[in-house]
């Protein structure tokens, strides 16, 4: 059974306000399948496919005659020169919804899209399925270690089948072909050895020379890699935040996934119970609240002003919302049992910060309620974070 994607609402509502949509983020992530789904009555291009893509490029104009519908553009980065054909084509028209286009390769995309389309599109990120896409109806069945191992990949869930042999095939045929199309890898096993390094530091401050070192290559080189899989949706980087402190801060940002089941794989974790007592277990848990407060946001279409915050001596706090005037504080707890020692940063972070109203701690355990001005949230109650509004006690 096909699943209804959040951000479903978001493009119907953006489709009648622009001429063009266009969806980016992770292949698989299921942009053509949201697409399908929302526009039944829309002709079809994939530019995957070769002879299409080729007709594509040898007579753009032919090309588009053929449609005279509403079209969804599949893989539009395949053929960026067609951006200033639809262009020409929505001036003329002026038809709101008259494209709807996906892109996986957001380095390329973007800077073809702001050329030739700055003004026409409305742009949406589409990530993997969010926890409440998939868990909402059967919640008390969670196991934590099989949530973090399976990661939110569309075929893990579409047609059952194992996370290790998916992920396996995924960063084969895509992230190694789409990633070393642009950048110039002449031993692969650097680049393996580079990735699987960044996995093992998920959660940890990005520190450039410790992975050029150990993976033998230089420091320009090892920017060079983190800018690419985070453009193309593998990797995020979350800023620090540092405004109104007079305290020395930390400055680098933590370097985290855009899906745990693909840092399980780079981990060589290979079933879900290996998870138990992995060391690296309290970071993955981390990864998935802050990709999953990130999905929220992206399906509803809101800028992400997601930070963390860490001074010299220690104190920290996991996220940072900026609301502009309000900062919402978070820390992250895998532990199942809430203790005293989790509001400590938080109350620390509140003495020293004005701006701060509510404060929230997101854990491994099954209850959710309020403490001192606190929202206790089981990982399990991480939808009730669409509906949270920093003025209003909504539990």
């Amino acid at each position: 059974m096909l699943i209804t994607r959040k951000m479903s609402a978001v493009l119907k509502e953006k489709s009648a306000q622009y001429p063009i949509v266009t969806i980016t983020g992770p292949r698989q992530s299921g942009k053509t399948t949201l697409s399908k789904m929302t526009f039944p009555g829309y002709e079809y291009i994939s530019l995957e496919k070769p002879d299409v893509r080729r007709r594509a490029q040898n007579d753009p104009n032919s090309f588009f005659e053929n449609f005279k519908n509403k079209v969804i553009v599949d893989e539009i980065q395949r053929v960026p020169e067609l951006l200033s054909y639809i262009q020409v084509i929505v001036d003329e028209k002026k038809v709101p919804g008259q494209f709807i286009l996906t892109g996986s390769a957001q380095f390329e995309l973007m800077e073809n899209i702001n050329q030739s389309l700055a003004g026409r599109t409305a742009l949406l990120k589409l990530l993997p399925f969010s926890f409440g896409e998939i868990y909402k109806d059967n919640k008390a069945s969670i196991d934590i270690n099989n949530l973090l191992y399976s990661g939110f990949y569309p075929r893990i869930f579409d047609q059952k089948l194992n996370p290790t042999e998916v992920l396996g095939y995924y960063y084969s045929t895509y992230v190694e072909r789409d990633i070393r199309k642009f950048i110039n890898i002449k031993d692969i096993s650097r680049f393996e050895t580079f990735i699987k390094l960044s996995s093992g530091r998920v959660g940890q401050l990005l520190n450039f020379n410790s992975l050029a070192s150990e993976a033998g290559i230089n420091h320009n080189t090892a920017s060079s890699w983190i800018s690419i899989l985070n453009a193309s949706y593998i990797i995020y980087k979350l800023r620090p935040y540092f405004k109104n402190f007079n305290k020395r801060l930390v400055k680098s940002s933590k370097l985290y996934f855009y899906d745990t089941g693909l840092i399980c794989y780079l981990l060589d974790i290979q079933e879900a119970d290996h998870l138990q007592n992995h060391p690296l277990k309290g970071s993955i848990f981390e990864n998935f609240i802050i990709t999953e407060l990130l999905k929220q946001q992206y399906n509803n279409n809101t800028k992400a002003n997601f930070y963390f915050w860490r001074d010299n001596v220690g104190h920290e706090i996991d996220l940072l919302i900026d609301y502009g005037n309000v900062l919402l504080p978070i820390e992250i707890k895998s532990g199942k049992t809430v203790v005293s020692d989790f509001f400590k940063n938080i109350n620390f972070f509140k003495k020293n910060n004005q701006n701060v109203k509510k404060s929230a701690i997101i854990y491994g355990g099954d209850e959710t309620f309020v403490e001192n001005d606190t929202w206790i949230i089981s990982y399990k109650d991480i939808c009730l974070f669409e509906k949270l509004d920093y003025k209003l006690d909504i539990l």
